[in-house]
């Protein structure tokens, strides 16, 4: 397996560094009302550093650029950031603020098929920036606020999202989240089906000649969370996604009974409805038991389910192990056939697999490190080493290794 990426380590550190210089005297902005109580501010601190590093590799032989058949090789390199600051005042308000960077670097060999003849991979690189914002007062209350972007050679996106979640009851907590992605989809076609007026100068095509075409997601979310003792939490989710715009991929390809071939084609809309149930069980001081079920439909036929089980033990106050476990199963979309299944009288169709019907079973374990003095008496307050393995039974397999360090303030 590849080395991973993680040459930004340095720069991180040094950041950490130069925050830690911040004089204290500065820390309080004392302001007089017009009444006689004084309102203290504790200016936004940085207090948390967090970086991810990923590799990620995956390979299989239903490639959807070459309608169904052909590989799945997939490499990804993942590099991210993020900066936490919290401050205060003295009527009990916490203010939260998160800035992130995300850096990604993958390579696919199916990708290079867009263009008929063919190379030996297309690689791309995928920039997400994000910003999020939230205050909690003393009884639990909490509002916050996000925005979000994303953007590749063949895509842009901007997210916006907020939040409001109250504690009730006697160890309740109820929480609502809306959000709005608004993507530009450009219009990227295989090379044997794209129109005249594209202007084509490599194998993907000129960015600057190549139309767009919108699409956009919005989600409401519901979760109730319950501590119903001390062993105990559970916690109810519902999900409530409507999407519209260019909901397929026009460099996907579709064969056709006989081999007539055209571009995929799906509705302009689509409902998704996922509803999940969280439970996790304290065992004691040293393992915790967590358990997590989702029951998902679309519009689009797909029924599915996922079941999944993680284990942290701790093996002393400053070292743990996680082993998990996930197990999915779906059916498949009515717009779904295999390579050359396609009717010529099929109002929509695709040969992506991810459409398909199939069970998946994802694997692995974590290991967390986090000593009172820092890890290896360094600046860095944990580290987590996470590995997952994924089968299919489309034949796709795939690894995954990430490393997550944190430091504090």
């Amino acid at each position: 397996m590849k080395k991973i990426c993680l040459t930004v380590i340095g720069l991180y550190i040094l950041m950490l560094h130069a925050f830690s210089q911040t004089t204290k005297k500065d820390s309080t902005i004392t302001v007089v009302k017009d009444t006689p109580s004084v309102y203290i501010f504790n200016p936004l601190k940085l207090e948390d550093i967090n970086l991810v590093s990923s590799y990620y590799n995956q390979n299989g032989n239903h490639s959807a650029i070459t309608g169904g058949i052909g590989t799945e090789l997939v490499t990804d390199i993942s590099n991210g950031i993020e900066l936490k600051y919290v401050g205060s005042d003295n009527e009990g308000y916490k203010y939260t603020l998160n800035a992130g960077l995300g850096i990604d670097y993958h390579s696919s060999a199916s990708s290079a098929f867009v263009n008929k003849s063919g190379a030996s991979s297309q690689s791309g690189t995928r920039i997400y920036p994000s910003l999020s914002y939230s205050e909690e007062n003393e009884r639990g209350t909490v509002k916050g606020v996000g925005l979000y972007y994303s953007s590749e050679f063949n895509y842009h996106s901007f997210g916006i999202d907020a939040n409001y979640s109250q504690k009730v009851g006697n160890g309740g907590e109820v929480s609502a989240k809306i959000s709005g992605y608004f993507d530009k989809v450009k219009l990227i076609y295989p090379s044997e089906l794209r129109p005249s007026t594209v202007v084509v100068t490599s194998a993907s095509g000129s960015a600057a000649a190549i139309p767009t075409s919108p699409r956009n997601t919005f989600t409401g979310s519901l979760s109730y969370n319950q501590i119903i003792n001390k062993n105990i939490q559970a916690s109810l989710l519902l999900d409530l996604v409507a999407q519209n715009g260019l909901l397929s991929l026009p460099f996907h390809r579709v064969y056709f009974v006989g081999g007539a071939e055209q571009v995929e084609s799906l509705p302009s809309s689509r409902y998704k409805l996922p509803i999940g149930f969280r439970l996790n069980y304290f065992i004691g001081d040293k393992i915790i038991l967590r358990s997590y079920y989702r029951y998902y439909t679309d519009n689009w036929g797909i029924t599915a389910h996922t079941a999944s089980l993680e284990m942290p033990i701790k093996v002393t106050p400053f070292f743990s192990v996680s082993p998990f476990y996930r197990f999915y199963t779906q059916t498949a979309s009515t717009y779904f056939a295999p390579y050359e299944m396609h009717k010529a009288t099929d109002a929509f169709f695709t040969s992506n697999y991810s459409y398909s019907a199939f069970s998946s079973n994802y694997f692995g374990a974590g290991i967390r490190v986090a000593p009172p003095g820092g890890v290896w008496k360094s600046a860095i307050s944990a580290l987590e080493i996470r590995f997952g393995h994924y089968t299919q039974t489309t034949a796709l397999y795939s690894n995954v290794l990430s490393i997550n360090l944190e430091f504090k303030q």
